[in-house]
């Protein structure tokens, strides 16, 4: 018989790479992790790890495991959707990570939505920027996670997650208010090569949208300064330090000072935003409700964010 909380290591370990990450997510000593395969080894009479001094790697039949132990893990939480909707009532604790800028416009308002015909539920919310969101998802931290469409999302946890799109916005230019260009209704981005550029972190999805916004348009943006607080740009922008492009929604609740906004002419640079859960838990009528809330939530930016 497989003991099905060591696949949950044996996952863990595909997942993350090492026994000291998989340890570390699923909140084990590496001892104890190590000491779960290799019971799992002599559970199922089979070589799962090749060592390679400290490192490991998982065997071709430790692979095959590992993707049964996903399908294992799918089934469970189906069993367990199945069940709580067998129970019933709409109480208990759902789990919301989102990056900054969708907890103010969509995951805030949708909590306070919910409310009223739910007080019994409670949604927790983790602020989470890029991937990380789809790690505590995939670790079992939380529930649901609100991501960017980008290369670090998405091939995260391709066959243990669902996703479904949640809203797109395009990015808007912002101007220093005595830039030559802060008359005109519209910019195109090839008139700004020449400037200087304040975007945020690499890593940050938004960071490569830029990037690859402005590589579209035929120029290497100069980047003078890096913030991943757009409060942050929009005074650097402000004072006159650089230029920059903008998700619409996060430009909503921003003192922009004398800062300019300006659609981007042409087709603009989009942020495609989707929800995620863990695949077999979509049926569960805590998240179903906790999903609609958040589709409901993202259909009010409507008109803020429409290109």
């Amino acid at each position: 018989m497989i003991d099905p909380r060591r696949l949950r290591v044996l996952r863990a370990l595909a997942e993350h790479g090492t026994v000291t990450a998989a340890a570390k997510a699923l909140y084990l000593s590496p001892s104890a992790a190590s000491q779960q395969l290799a019971a799992l080894e002599t559970e199922v009479g089979h070589t799962l790890l090749e060592r390679r001094g400290r490192s490991v790697r998982l065997t071709a039949t430790g692979s095959l495991l590992a993707e049964h132990a996903t399908r294992i893990a799918i089934q469970i939480e189906r069993a367990e959707a199945d069940l709580a909707a067998v129970s019933a009532g709409l109480a208990g604790d759902v789990t919301v990570a989102a990056f900054a800028t969708a907890i103010t416009e969509v995951v805030a308002p949708a909590v306070a939505a919910l409310r009223d015909p739910a007080p019994q539920v409670r949604v927790r919310v983790k602020d989470a920027e890029g991937s990380i969101s789809l790690r505590l998802l995939l670790d079992g931290e939380v529930d649901v996670a609100v991501a960017v469409e980008h290369r670090e999302t998405l091939g995260c946890g391709a066959d243990a997650l669902l996703r479904q799109p949640l809203y797109a916005e395009p990015f808007d230019v912002v101007l220093p208010p005595d830039h030559p260009l802060a008359g005109r209704p519209a910019v195109a981005l090839p008139d700004l090569a020449a400037d200087p550029w304040i975007t945020p972190w690499p890593g940050n999805p938004v960071h490569d949208v830029v990037l690859r916004a402005c590589e579209d348009a035929g120029f290497q943006p100069r980047v003078d300064c890096l913030s991943d607080d757009f409060r942050a740009v929009s005074a650097l922008v402000t004072c006159g330090a650089g230029v920059a492009l903008v998700p619409r929604s996060a430009l909503h609740a921003l003192d922009l000072g004398g800062a300019t906004v300006h659609p981007v002419t042409g087709r603009p640079p989009t942020r495609r935003v989707f929800t995620a859960v863990r695949r077999g838990s979509e049926h569960h009528p805590l998240l179903r409700f906790a999903l609609d809330g958040l589709r409901q939530s993202a259909a009010r930016l409507g008109p803020r964010t429409a290109p």
